[in-house]
C-alpha cells in the first residue's frame, strides 16, 4: 500500500511524499528532516488568462515562466534528493516518488471559477493547479526503467492527485502528462511528469468529450465512444498491441502520429482515482510493457508525449467519459521527426507518415 505523507516547502507550497515502506513515510514525518530549510522568496500571485473569441478557448498568459529552471547541470538538479551541494525542490536526503507545486506554474496558485459568457477583450485570473511528479529520486533513466512496484506508486500517486484536485474550486479537468526527451522540448532530464488541474476544459477534451457525449446519448447510456472503439479494435485484431485482462494497447484505426498507441480499460471509469487495485496492479505492467516497446523500435530512446486522457468534471460530460491513455511520438524514422508545419500546426489536418497497421506490427514484434 503506498504511503501518503503531505508537508509544505519554504514558500508554503505543497509537496507530497508516495512512499513503499513505512520506514520511509516515518522519515519524511519527521519535522526536522522533512524542513525545507532554503529562504526562498514569497510565491508569486496567480497569472492573468485571455479568452481567444475566433477559437473559443482560452490562453493562459504566464511570462514569468521565462526564469524558470532550463536545463540545469546534474549536480544542480531541482528533483534530485536534497544534499548540503543542492538544496533542491525536494528536502528529503530520499524518497520514492515525490508530488509537489510548481514554483513557475502556468495556472495557480489561487484557484475559482472562470469568467461566464465570455467575449473578445474578456480576461481573468489564471485560476488552477500545476504539480510536478518526480518518478524516482534517481537523476538518470526514464519511467520504462521503472520497476512494477515504482510504476505502481506512481499510478497511486496521480490517482490521489486527481481525487484531490477535482475536488478544488473551480477545477473543470485533470490532466496527467509526461513530456520525454529533448526533442519533446523537456527543460529537466530527470524522470518526470506534470499534472494540470485547469479551470476550464481545454479544446482538445472538450471536442473528445462532445463526441462521447453525443454517442453515449444517441445510444441511450447503454454504449460508450471509447469504449465501442475497443471492442472494433479488438474484433478487427490487425492494430492491436497486447491485451490483458483489464486494458488492452492499440494503434488507432486513424492514427495522427508517426507512432501514436491507445492504453485503454476494459470497464468505463472516468479517471484513475477510479480504478481498483487489481487495474492499476495490471496497468503498471503494461505501460511499461508499452513504454519499452516504444524504446525498443530504434537504437536510441523514443521521444514521447504520455497524456492521461480523463474525463470533464462537467456535470453534463462527465457520464460519457471514459479514461484512457494517447502516447504519441513524432518520430517516424531512425533519424527523422514529423514536424507539425502548414497543415497541422494551423489547420489541425492532420496528415500521417505511417501506417497503423504496420506500425502496430513492428511494436509487437518488440522483444
Amino acid at each position: 500500500m503506498t504511503l501518503v505523507t503531505p508537508t509544505q516547502l519554504a514558500d508554503g507550497r505543497e509537496l507530497i511524499y508516495f512512499d513503499e515502506t513505512e520506514a520511509a513515510a516515518e522519515r519524511h514525518r519527521d519535522p526536522e528532516l522533512a524542513r525545507d530549510r532554503r529562504p526562498l522568496d514569497p510565491r508569486g500571485g496567480t497569472g492573468q488568462m485571455r479568452y481567444d473569441a475566433l477559437n473559443d478557448d482560452w490562453v493562459a498568459i504566464a511570462a514569468h515562466r521565462q526564469t524558470r529552471t532550463y536545463l540545469p547541470p546534474a549536480e544542480q538538479c531541482p528533483l534530485c534528493p536534497t544534499t548540503d551541494a543542492n538544496p533542491s525542490e525536494i528536502p528529503a536526503a530520499d524518497y520514492d516518488v515525490a508530488v509537489f507545486e510548481n514554483r513557475f506554474p502556468s495556472f495557480g496558485p489561487a484557484t475559482g471559477p472562470v469568467p461566464e459568457h465570455p467575449v473578445w477583450g474578456t480576461h481573468g485570473s489564471s485560476f488552477g493547479r500545476c504539480e510536478v511528479v518526480a518518478f524516482t529520486p534517481q537523476h538518470t533513466g526514464s519511467f520504462a526503467g521503472l520497476g512494477a512496484e515504482r510504476a505502481l506508486t506512481v499510478i497511486d500517486a496521480w490517482a490521489q492527485r486527481t481525487e484531490a484536485l477535482s475536488a478544488l474550486e473551480g477545477v473543470k479537468q485533470v490532466f496527467p502528462f509526461e513530456n520525454r526527451g529533448a526533442d519533446i522540448g523537456v527543460t529537466l532530464h530527470h524522470p518526470h511528469g506534470q499534472i494540470y488541474a485547469y479551470p476550464y476544459v481545454p479544446a482538445k477534451s472538450a471536442t473528445m468529450a462532445e463526441a462521447a457525449r453525443k454517442y453515449y446519448d444517441d445510444a441511450d447510456g447503454a454504449r460508450t465512444l471509447t469504449g465501442s472503439i475497443l471492442a472494433a479494435e479488438r474484433e478487427d485484431g490487425s492494430r492491436m498491441i497486447r491485451e490483458g485482462e483489464h486494458f488492452s494497447s492499440y494503434v488507432p484505426f486513424a492514427a495522427r502520429w508517426p507512432l501514436e498507441v491507445h492504453l485503454v480499460p476494459h470497464r468505463q471509469v472516468p479517471d484513475l482515482a477510479a480504478l481498483s487495485g487489481a487495474e492499476r496492479e495490471e496497468l503498471a505492467t503494461l505501460y511499461l510493457d508499452l513504454l519499452g516497446r516504444f524504446d525498443g523500435m530504434y537504437q536510441t530512446p523514443t521521444p514521447y508525449i504520455s497524456a492521461w486522457h480523463q474525463a470533464p468534471l462537467d456535470k453534463r460530460l462527465r457520464p460519457a467519459g471514459y479514461l484512457h491513455l494517447q502516447l504519441t511520438s513524432p518520430r517516424r524514422a531512425e533519424d527523422k521527426l514529423k514536424f507539425l508545419a502548414g497543415s497541422e500546426a494551423a489547420m489541425g489536418a492532420f496528415i500521417n507518415d505511417t501506417t497503423p497497421e504496420d506500425v502496430a506490427r513492428r511494436l509487437r514484434e518488440v522483444k
